[in-house]
Order: C-alpha cells, then structure tokens, then sequence
C-alpha cells in the first residue's frame, strides 16, 4: 500500500523537463507582452505629443495638412500660424512612390535571374551583392547621393541637383536589397508542379515565367513593394542630404523640396519642448507613424489574401 502512494506521488509530480518547458512559455509569454507594452507605449507618447497641436495650441486640421507654408512660430498672410505640413508629406510620398516605381523592375529582373533562369550564379554573384547593400549605412549612401547624384542631376537636369529626383536615385539604391531578397522568397514559395504542368502543355521556360510564376508570387512581390516603400518613408539621413530641405511645395523633380523625416531630424534639436515649434514637429512624427502602421497593415492583408490553399 505504501509503495503504490509512493509511486502514485512519483507519478504526479512534474518531471524537470515538464518544468523548464513552463518556465520557457512564461518566459515567452512576457517577452511578448513586454514588446506589446513598448509598442503601445511608444503610440501613446507620439500621439499625445502630436496631438498636442491640435488640442492645446488650437490649430486647425485643416490649416495643419492643407497649408503650404511651414514656419512654427510665425503666421501666414491671412493670419493662421504657419504650420501647414502639406509640402512635407507631398514630399515624402514623391519620393517614396518615384523610389519604388524605379526599383521594381530592377528588383523583379534581378530575382527571376537568381530564381529561375541562373539560380547558382545568382547564390554566388548577386545574394552577397544585395546583402552589402543592405549592411552599407544611411550616412555612405548620402555621402555618395551628395558627391554623385546631385553633381549628375544638376549637369544633366538642371537646377541645382537638390531635390525629388536625387532623393529618388539614393532611396532607389537603398530599398533595392529589401524588394530582391523578399521577391525571391515569394518567386521560390511558388510550387514547381506549376512551373512543370506549365512546361508540359507546351510553354515555353519565358511563358511560364511570365504568365505562372510571376502572377503566382504577385502578392510576394506586392509584400516586397511594400516594405521597400516603408524603408523609404522613413529614411531620414540619406534623404535629408540630397534632397535639399526646402519646406515648399515642389513644383518639379529638380526643386528643392524635404520631407517629414529630413524637416524632424534638422529641427527636432532646436526646439523647446512645449512649444508650438516642438508640438508641429511632433505632429508631423505622428503621421509619419500612422503612415508605418498603414504601411504594416497593408502588408498583413496583401499576405492573407496571396496565401497558398493547401
């Protein structure tokens, strides 16, 4: 009778490894809530902060995205403070939208060719090439955008080589590893009982290239767009030194102009906190930030809806 207790207690205690699995989901469990806990924090603080221009310094939404002067601190002819962050976020969805239009059919040649048409030269050759492009930083990419692009788009364009279209060649350099190296996950996702039924009804290796594998992974490579135009959005060195740092509106791709990110980086040091001047930069943080979430969400459903049924 005893001996059966004692086996019966055995029995039911935890092993060791029973142990250390729970200790490994708790511990999960709270990194995961701590990570949720920054991210909901760091939303709270900006859009506290940002909203402050709204609700303690009474300016307008209208006046704040729809005006064109920006200036904190000063007032437009008409009267109203100017804060108007119209050419900043003309500027920035410019040049991001330009960047990603630019890079796609580079990024796409560039993942069939290491994919489907040489894929052990494309492993040897150009996966090292992108994966040193993405460790190159921000800061060498404005240093070079500043000693070569701008020079070549002030002897070739006109103007004074700041601008729209400098911001785009830099930006078109840098979101080009993201779009490959995520292009060609989506280009090897696709199944090769696609690629063989295509081959066998008498397509030719180009046909089946462009009219099944291609529209196969077009929600991968519509993911890849995306992140690619979430980096640019938000690079702020590499822009900020090429692109001029003119809050106006531009009136073509040579003219100086900025963006949300270069106009916070070259003044978010050289305000007072409190002030209108520092509650504007604030803002304009704020919807650099509902702008990355858009950019996420937007991510997740283009996922949801491109999965493979199995």
């Amino acid at each position: 009778m005893m001996q059966n207790q004692k086996l019966a207690k055995q029995l039911m205690k935890k092993s060791k490894t029973a142990r250390y699995e729970r200790f490994g989901h708790l511990l999960s469990l709270s990194a995961l809530l701590l990570i949720m806990a920054i991210v909901l924090g760091i939303i709270v603080f900006v859009a506290t902060k940002g909203l402050s221009t709204f609700f303690n310094d009474h300016i307008s939404f209208k006046d704040f995205f729809t005006g064109t002067l920006w200036n904190p601190g000063t007032k437009t002819p008409s009267g109203h403070q100017a804060v108007g962050a119209l050419p900043m976020i003309v500027g920035s969805f410019l040049v991001t939208i330009l960047a990603a239009v630019v890079s796609t059919p580079f990024a796409i040649g560039t993942a069939v060719y290491m994919t489907e048409i040489s894929p052990k030269r494309g492993a040897k050759i150009l996966q090292p090439v992108t994966e040193l492009l993405v460790g190159i930083p921000s800061v060498v990419y404005g240093f070079i955008g500043l000693s070569v692009v701008v020079p070549f788009v002030r002897n070739t364009f006109g103007g004074s080589g700041f601008g729209i279209l400098s911001g785009t060649f830099v930006l078109f350099v840098m979101i080009l590893p993201t779009i490959v190296s995520m292009t060609v996950d989506s280009l090897k996702s696709v199944p090769k009982y696609y690629r063989q039924a295509s081959l066998a009804l008498g397509a030719t290796k180009w046909q089946t290239i462009w009219k099944v594998v291609l529209r196969a992974a077009t929600p991968g490579i519509l993911t890849a767009v995306v992140f690619g135009m979430a980096r640019a959005f938000g690079e702020a060195l590499a822009v900020q030194m090429v692109i001029g740092n003119a809050a106006l509106m531009p009136h073509n791709l040579v003219s100086p102009a900025s963006t949300l990110t270069s106009v916070l980086t070259a003044g978010m040091g050289n305000t007072v906190m409190g002030s209108l001047q520092n509650d504007a930069l604030w803002s304009l943080a704020l919807v650099l930030l509902v702008m990355s979430l858009f950019f996420n969400l937007l991510v997740h459903f283009i996922g949801r809806k491109g999965a493979f049924k199995k």
